[in-house]
């Protein structure tokens, strides 16, 4: 950490400008599952045309990952990020003002062009004024302030609704979005390091490097699963969910979905610093994280067999706070690689990870579009649990992988000889 700044200057002009800007991304992320009653009713959408709807946000984010890794490593990352958000303010407004279901797909792409570097540009900003060890705790307050994006996308937008509609709260995020953009710009300041001039040439050679990297590949379908299975479900389809088979009107479901939001708060502060604190023990973050996730599997494998109502609340608060631990795995990876590669490497990571929650979303609403509808909108529970437990299946495979690599490394540095 910068001994020249103050613990409030750290907070006032790094933390603070990068925590309202995953906020609003992760607002934006979400709220379409909250709104999708409204947006089914007023464009008359089908289940796979609501699923494309929402995944195209996720399309454009992971599109933009691998350039953005190149930048962010090559330039400052604030001024990329306070650019980008003008992007997804434009996405915002064109959302609001859409009049067809291509309107729409075009507004969220652009939405989720211009947030892709929301959580990246301030995980590689950490990497210049921070510690490597501080890096799992840091991660986890950004990611909490995605968690309090969560949470306003759920009960505080249905009670938004009852003075504008959909078109109003996608208006009141692109004013939003750009006075986040200013603040950035204004109130970040600049590093030394972030100067640093790779050639392309040099930056792609380090990409390649990641990606040909067994260690990397360790990591990421067990992460890219997990990850892409929980925001696929809680950006969209827990609240479809709730309705057709925990039986919720749409007030208690947007509760409900509050509570998650708020364990998924509580999940990424409380492995922030769960990991931080162990690995002073000598446990490593990756077992941390792994343990997490298995646990978040089996809280889905109830949400698929038991969905009846006294199970709902607990189970899936459950959901939120597990869902967050394959998140740790990017610190793992900061802390694994050289610095410089620190805005590659977590892109690398993104970019698996939002082309998965791309296909595995729109892939629930194409699964669950094969079973004919109770009534508009509403889904059969065969359709639920043929969706849920495919994307369960895929985990479950992606665990057994990093269980047997994991499992290879280690045997490898047993046997390994000393060097002296």
């Amino acid at each position: 950490m910068d001994p020249s700044l103050t613990r409030r200057h750290l907070f006032l002009c790094i933390l603070f400008p990068f925590a309202l800007g995953y906020y609003l991304s992760y607002l934006a992320r979400v709220v379409n599952a909250v709104l999708a009653p409204d947006l089914v009713a007023d464009l008359s959408l089908e289940a796979d045309t609501l699923g494309l709807l929402t995944a195209s946000y996720f399309f454009t984010f992971a599109v933009a990952q691998l350039p953005l890794g190149i930048l962010l490593d090559r330039y400052s990352p604030r001024k990329i990020e306070s650019l980008l958000l003008l992007v997804a303010a434009v996405g915002a407004l064109w959302f609001a003002i859409g009049n067809s279901a291509w309107d729409l797909i075009i507004g969220r792409g652009l939405i989720g062009l211009g947030v892709s570097a929301c959580l990246m540009a301030a995980f590689k900003t950490f990497t210049l004024w921070f510690k490597p060890e501080k890096l799992p705790l840091l991660n986890g307050v950004i990611l909490a302030s995605g968690g309090v994006g969560a949470i306003t996308a759920t009960a505080p937008v249905q009670a938004a609704l009852t003075i504008t509609d959909w078109r109003g709260v996608f208006l009141l995020l692109s004013g939003l979005m750009v006075v986040a953009s200013a603040t950035l710009f204004l109130l970040v300041p600049e590093h030394t390091e972030t100067q640093h001039k790779e050639t392309l040439r040099a930056q792609l050679q380090g990409l390649r490097a990641i990606f040909s990297d067994r260690f990397f590949w360790m990591i990421s379908p067990l992460t890219m699963l997990s990850q892409s299975s929980f925001i696929s479900i809680q950006s969209l389809w827990a609240g479809p969910w709730l309705q057709d088979l925990g039986g919720l009107e749409r007030t208690a479901m947007a509760h409900t979905l509050l509570l998650v939001a708020c364990a998924m708060v509580a999940g990424f502060l409380v492995m922030g610093t769960l990991a931080e604190r162990l690995s002073r023990l000598g446990v490593e973050p990756i077992l941390l994280s792994a343990g997490g996730m298995l646990v978040f599997q089996c809280l889905q494998l109830l949400i698929i067999l038991v969905p009846e109502q006294n199970w709902l609340t607990p189970v899936w608060i459950g959901f939120g706070f597990f869902g967050t631990t394959g998140i740790v795995q990017y610190a793992v990876l900061s802390q694994h690689y050289p610095r410089h590669l620190a805005g590659r490497v977590n892109t690398a990571m993104n970019l698996l990870v939002f082309v998965a929650i791309f296909i595995l979303q729109s892939s629930i609403g194409a699964v669950i579009n094969l079973w004919p509808q109770v009534s508009p909108g509403h889904y059969l529970k065969e359709a639920y649990q043929s969706a849920f437990g495919f994307i369960l299946t895929l985990q479950l495979l992606a665990l057994i992988w990093f269980a047997r690599e994991y499992r290879c490394r280690h045997r490898k540095k047993t046997l390994k000889p000393k060097m002296t």
